[in-house]
């Protein structure tokens, strides 16, 4: 401990335990030493010591279990490739988007759907190039890799589209959504990406299960067809933590 930088105690704690988790001397999953041991390893108190593992917990490299003890978090990043996750090679082998994730990270994929009907808003009906109060199908799905919430997505698609289908129902088989659409006789030409960050929601914040501080990365898709009609409108809320977008697009 440095009395003379000025840099508070429990910065200085938090930093050095910050830097051997990262050289690999604490592993993921590997307990730290109790408040006790810290105490007498860094010669501070214990609220400084618990203020130090605050702040580890603040930028999600901790975790505390009560009555066990501190743990290192494993990492969950989350590389998605958007080069190869929307194509109808992918959906063929069932490696739409998620499931394309899911299997370059060697996660373990799962996710909850809900669906209900709702009018357009303004918003939504100015992407999806409807009226608005249009009624659109909404599809709010809870995506989970290894049980752990990792992403929050909304599609809204107009109903008049999905109706009769299952796309409405929340197994929409093979290939997903987009594979029933073009089922359907709706080849889609191209996507567009709109990406952007925030602060979340509170409710955002408890369902990712966010430390404090932690923003938040939004995508907001947009499926056309051929002949560039909107078909599928998508927001997705991704932790910035636990996510790392990769692009790639042909020189021209």
């Amino acid at each position: 401990m440095d009395r003379s930088s000025g840099v508070p105690a429990f910065r200085q704690v938090a930093a050095d335990l910050r830097e051997r988790i990262v050289a690999g001397e604490y592993e993921p999953g590997a307990r730290l030493p109790s408040e006790r041991e810290l105490v007498d390893n860094y010669g501070v108190s214990r609220p400084t010591i618990r203020d130090a593992i605050d702040l580890l917990r603040a930028e999600g490299r901790v975790d505390a279990v009560r009555g066990v003890g501190v743990f290192v978090r494993p990492p969950t990043q989350i590389e998605r490739l958007a080069r190869s996750r929307l194509s109808r090679a992918a959906r063929a082998e069932n490696k739409g988007a998620f499931m394309a994730d899911a299997a370059a990270k060697g996660f373990t994929p799962s996710s909850s759907v809900k669906i209900r009907f709702e009018p357009a808003d303004e918003r939504v009906a100015g992407l999806l190039g409807i009226e608005p109060g249009t009624e659109v199908t909404v599809r709010d799905r809870v995506m989970r890799a290894n049980g752990l919430v990792v992403q929050l997505a909304v599609s809204r698609l107009p109903r008049e589209l999905t109706r009769g289908t299952v796309i409405e129902e929340v197994d929409t088989g093979p290939g997903g959504a987009y594979a029933r659409l073009e089922e359907a006789g709706h080849a889609i030409g191209h996507y567009v990406e709109d990406v952007g960050s925030r602060m979340p929601s509170p409710e955002e914040a408890s369902t990712l299960q966010l430390a404090e501080g932690v923003p938040v990365i939004t995508v907001t898709r947009i499926a056309y067809r051929q002949d560039g009609l909107p078909l599928e409108m998508n927001d997705m809320t991704l932790p910035a933590d636990r996510y790392r977008l990769t692009y790639e697009w042909a020189a021209e």
